[in-house]
């Protein structure tokens, strides 16, 4: 049978009888979807965190210090201080423009 010929005969059937082949339907689905994640969920756990790239804790810390490298040596307190005034003054400004 047809997905039309499904139809035709869907339309023929009774309220009641259509409301218990939504049910049916809502629960085949259902057991599918369960098995899926089941089957899912255990092919993941076979797998070993070591195994799974960018998930060690080394290496995402030696990239991350990576992001923070620059060729210009580290501000000093009293540049950060005059870094943050010239923000604050550029803010302010916007602010009282608009």
């Amino acid at each position: 049978m047809n997905l039309q010929e499904l139809k035709e005969q869907i339309d023929k059937l009774s309220t009641s009888d259509r409301l218990i082949l939504i049910s049916l339907i809502i629960e085949s689905l259902q057991r599918e979807y369960s098995d899926n994640l089941e089957q899912k969920q255990f092919a993941i756990s076979d797998i070993s965190p070591q195994e799974n790239l960018g998930t060690d804790r080394s290496n995402v810390i030696n990239t991350m210090r990576g992001f923070l490298k620059t060729d210009k040596p580290t501000p000093t307190d009293s540049e950060v201080q005059a870094i943050l005034k010239q923000r604050l003054v550029e803010k302010y400004q916007d602010n009282l423009l608009s």
